[in-house]
């Protein structure tokens, strides 16, 4: 925690350099006023949602208490690439739970007494036979890799990685090779360098409180964009 605290506290005499670009479509139902204020809340939803080309759609969506969410989605009889996992920002209205992916997309779901249904595009219920129901249930966090996209700041034996698309802040697992590609980035600067890098996120025991705390977990080497910035457009991640 203490080293945590190190970086923290020189990531805000960082403050005034260009910072991460936080979608202001987000929280837009709350600008609205159609919003309620977010309700801290955490829980894990599984089951099959249909699919048009295969049997059913199997999706684990994890909602956490700091407002975001991952979902890990495995296509049945897939072939290929049939395992995604996505992120985002998530934000509950009087009726319906909105996610917002790090691409800007959003998904709509409406609760289902504990559980919760899957809406249309446009927040609306769906008309079927089929089932759109995902099952409160106590599940991991998935290891499958998503695309991020983010500042990474390396100092006191501690990284911290500031997402691009939402601006959450999360501490990353150690990583000698990533570490020192930073190093090699920055060069003689005391600043957040841009990383693009798959990863997944794990609960880790906190080193001083022994709590479990969200990490990112690195998956590869990853690229850091010495110089640029999170509003600089010209990489984006993509599933």
């Amino acid at each position: 925690m203490k080293k945590y605290l190190i970086v923290i506290a020189a990531l805000s005499a960082l403050a005034a350099l260009p910072g991460c670009n936080h979608r202001n479509d987000v929280h837009s139902a709350a600008a609205t006023g159609q919003a309620e204020e977010l309700k801290a809340m955490q829980q894990s939803y599984r089951g099959v949602l249909p699919c048009a080309d295969c049997s059913g759609i199997e999706t684990t969506l994890f909602l956490e208490k700091d407002g975001t969410w991952v979902m890990n989605e495995r296509y049945q009889d897939g072939k290929g690439d049939s395992e995604f996992a996505s992120w985002g920002t998530w934000a509950r209205t009087a009726d319906r739970l909105v996610l917002t992916d790090t691409q800007g997309e959003k998904r709509y779901f409406r609760p289902k007494g504990e559980d919760i249904e899957m809406l249309d595009r446009e927040g609306h219920p769906i008309t079927s036979q089929l089932d759109y129901t995902l099952k409160a249930t106590d599940a991991t966090l998935p290891a499958t890799p998503i695309p991020m996209r983010g500042m990474y700041f390396y100092m006191a034996d501690a990284a911290v990685f500031t997402d691009c698309a939402t601006g959450k802040r999360v501490n990353v697992q150690n990583n000698a090779q990533l570490e020192r590609a930073y190093a090699q980035a920055k060069g003689e600067a005391t600043a957040p360098v841009l990383l693009e890098v798959k990863g997944h996120f794990a609960l880790t025991a906190n080193e001083d409180t022994g709590a479990p705390e969200k990490t990112l977990v690195t998956d590869g080497n990853g690229t850091f964009l010495a110089g640029k910035r999170c509003n600089d457009d010209a990489s984006r991640p993509s599933r």
